[in-house]
């Protein structure tokens, strides 16, 4: 019997340091998110950042939480029940870190018979902090829990075309009205060294410039790339021309080389030039969050007017929106009725 297992980054569960606390020690502690020797990671997580983070991290999420809950969970819980609905096989959600969980969600589609399980992270670019992490999880809890399933992966889908029409036509409907100057692709950030760790060519990827344009072998795990593939794309469906957007890459952490040109950076610089009327989208996030409500929609927005600007349209993620629960139940559809056959693949798991 085949089932579907959607994951999502996760929350904390209230904001406040005491839960928040837990859920960064999670998130941070995690071996392919800080990508240092154990006691390293330890001293620099648990002996500096958790000491001050915490609380902090509590007040910025209590600016952007819902009533009924942490807007990512919410929403990816909002999602979830949209696409149950579309398909013929079980559904189940789950976290990264927090609730629900990895378990929990492999062990509710294990109680309904299920065998065969199509893990989907939701990230539209692979990463080793975000896909990575998931797909090893799964795998250990597997091997540990529930060793007669099988796991089929749905890879990176930034060059999906109903992917990038549905994102496409969720900027352009958000445009609407809104006679913007420039147009901010504003991705997440990772450090330069995760790029070259998942470059499987062990040689390709430079980060100068020009590797993410020349094909190769290397480009299916280069989140960069598919960050540059994901605008490439979605710009010549809408017909904006050279000169009127560009990508950033936002949040980051002191210490080392993360991928530039840096958001907060750029957006301070952009009413100097003229650009008064900005509009920022987020596609490395298929479900609003910390990153893309408070992040971009309060702190860029007060940051580019505080600097000159004067209007700030910060763009929705797809959420659980009608054509973006559509095109995930077609693809689940496709696969459910494809022969029961597939078996897992480690390469792109261990990867």
């Amino acid at each position: 019997m085949k089932g579907v297992l959607l994951v999502n980054l996760g929350s904390p569960e209230s904001p406040t340091p005491k839960d928040v606390k837990p859920y960064l020690d999670e998130f941070l502690m995690d071996k392919y998110v800080i990508d240092v020797p154990f006691l390293l990671r330890a001293l620099l997580v648990r002996g500096i950042i958790l000491q001050t983070r915490p609380k902090k991290s509590a007040a910025a999420y209590a600016k952007i939480w819902w009533d009924e809950g942490s807007p990512l969970v919410v929403i990816s819980k909002r999602m979830h029940a949209k696409v149950k609905q579309l398909v013929d096989v079980p559904v189940s959600l789950a976290m990264r870190y927090g609730n629900p969980s990895l378990l929990s969600g492999l062990q509710e589609l294990h109680d309904k018979g299920v065998n065969e399980v199509l893990l989907f992270p939701l990230y539209p670019q692979h990463a080793m902090a975000s896909t990575t992490t998931i797909l090893e999880l799964a795998e250990e809890l597997r091997k540990k829990h529930f060793p007669e399933m099988k796991f089929t992966i749905v890879p990176a889908f930034y060059n999906k075309p109903d992917y990038l029409q549905n994102l496409a036509d969720s900027i352009k409907g958000h445009l609407e009205g809104f006679d913007y100057d420039h147009l901010l692709f504003s991705y997440h950030g990772i450090p330069e060294r995760h790029i070259r760790k998942t470059d499987i060519t062990k040689s390709h990827c430079k980060i100068d410039g020009s590797c993410c344009n020349t094909p190769s072998p290397a480009h299916e795990f280069c989140y960069r790339h598919q960050c540059y593939e994901t605008t490439k794309q979605v710009v010549k469906l809408l017909g904006i021309p050279e000169g009127k957007y560009s990508q950033t890459f936002q949040s980051r952490l002191a210490g080392d080389k993360w991928l530039t040109p840096y958001t907060d950076v750029e957006v301070n610089k952009m009413p100097e030039k003229g650009i008064k009327k900005l509009a920022v989208v987020t596609p490395a996030f298929v479900s609003d969050c910390l990153e893309t409500l408070e992040e971009i929609a309060m702190e860029a927005n007060h940051e580019f007017k505080t600097h000159g600007g004067e209007e700030f349209l910060a763009i929705p993620c797809l959420n659980d929106s009608d054509d973006w629960c559509k095109t995930v139940s077609n693809w689940i559809s496709n696969w459910s009725n494809v022969s029961s056959s597939v078996k897992v693949d480690s390469e792109k798991i261990n990867d």
